[in-house]
């Protein structure tokens, strides 16, 4: 199948399932957290595939396209880091957390390879 749009893209699709799955998450957390970290962790999570659908509208420019994986991949990781104060503040558990994690670095691995194979 030709890739003719972001939605197309596998590692697209499996970022925003991820960044969904955290709203839900998030919408758990209590009250006093909605302008601290449930929405850091909404917003790093959906910049993760908000950078993909922007550089994929940039893709005729490599080093732009390239450049918004990157950023992504940076999102990435600091949605770990707050999936980590959640975990630590008790409003997830290991087990939940390890799932998110797992589902991340899926998402990392796929980043890393379209980053590394991407051609004009």
């Amino acid at each position: 199948m030709a890739i003719e749009k972001h939605t197309d893209l596998d590692v697209y699709n499996l970022a925003e399932e991820v960044a969904m799955e955290i709203f839900h998450m998030t919408a758990m957390f209590p009250k006093e957290e909605k302008y601290s970290l449930t929405d850091q962790i909404r917003r790093s999570s959906r910049s993760v595939a908000v950078n993909i659908a922007e550089g994929w509208g940039k893709r005729t420019y490599e080093n732009q396209f390239k450049r918004h994986l990157i950023d992504s991949m940076g999102s990435l990781e600091e949605t770990k880091a707050w999936l980590s104060f959640a975990l630590k503040c008790a409003y997830i558990d290991t087990n939940y957390h390890s799932e998110l994690i797992s589902k991340l670095e899926e998402v990392g691995a796929k980043l890393f390879m379209l980053h590394r194979n991407w051609k004009k």
